[in-house]
């Protein structure tokens, strides 16, 4: 049975760049950018709610309960990626 990604930490890196690593071992930095409009995202702009991120149900969630599927999250390409 193939192992579903899910994220496990998270950490700021600078901008809307946050370091991801998943349980299957990747790592990736990812540009949250792309997301940040609508009404649900777009109080993110603000760097300081932005950095309020925590990990909670495998992905990165925020305190107004904005997500991203982390099947999303470990598909797109980061903007660096390793094996941690």
């Amino acid at each position: 049975m193939a192992l579903l990604p899910q994220v496990i930490e998270a950490h700021y890196v600078s901008g809307y760049r946050i370091e991801l690593l998943f349980n299957t071992g990747l790592r990736k930095t990812i540009d949250f950018s792309r997301w940040l409009r609508g009404p649900v995202f777009e109080p993110l702009r603000n760097r300081a709610e932005f950095r309020k991120f925590f990990v909670a149900g495998g992905t990165v969630c925020w305190p107004n309960g904005a997500d991203i599927a982390p099947e999303t999250l470990f598909s797109i390409r980061g903007v660096s990626e390793r094996a941690a």
